[in-house]
């Protein structure tokens, strides 16, 4: 193999890590989005806000709801804007990585999530709080938890998924690298 060969393959395998190392620490900031939502941006930041937004319910305070709503509303949008430009960049940069099947699985799971996220900002601005009795209000607070938890927990599955394979790509490049230097 010519030296230039080899340069350009260890430019190449360099910057395939760099694009890895850069997608992980997205996806630290998206779990700092999810933290607003949740309990409310990398994928496992954001879930974590998600998660501490939903857990500081009281339950049938008609004032701490609609607080919480609006946090949630917040939150949710944040999410959705950080994730639409982490998916984009993922999009963009990893099929000549991941290849056309793992990035067709890819790029079904950025969708499943973002319909997700459309389906609890609908029920969001749905809710309405006003006028309603302890037995309502209750219910318009599990279904807010119910879509909420759904949200995070499909944002963590995919995140999971995605780091292990980006974690197992990495060695390999690290490695590859190691003995190319």
């Amino acid at each position: 193999m010519s030296e230039l060969t080899r340069t350009q393959q260890g430019e190449s395998m360099s910057d395939n890590l760099a694009m890895i190392n850069r997608i992980m620490e997205e996806h630290q900031a998206i779990r700092g989005h999810l933290t607003l939502v949740g309990g409310s941006v990398n994928d496992k930041e954001a879930l974590e806000v998600l998660e501490g937004i939903r857990s500081g319910w009281v339950p049938a305070r008609l004032d701490i709801l609609r607080d919480r709503c609006k946090k949630l509303q917040e939150a949710t949008s944040l999410l959705e804007e950080g994730l639409r430009k982490h998916f984009a960049y993922e999009e963009k940069f990893l099929p000549p990585i991941f290849g056309e099947l793992l990035m067709q699985a890819l790029i079904s799971e950025h969708q499943e999530i973002r319909d997700e996220i459309d389906r609890a900002k609908q029920v969001l601005a749905e809710v309405r709080v006003e006028g309603l009795g302890r037995r309502e209000l209750l219910d318009t607070e599990m279904r807010i938890q119910q879509v909420t938890g759904n949200m995070v927990h499909i944002i963590e599955e995919h995140a999971l998924r995605e780091e292990t394979i980006l974690e197992m790509l990495q060695r390999d490049l690290e490695r590859a690298k190691g003995k190319a230097g």
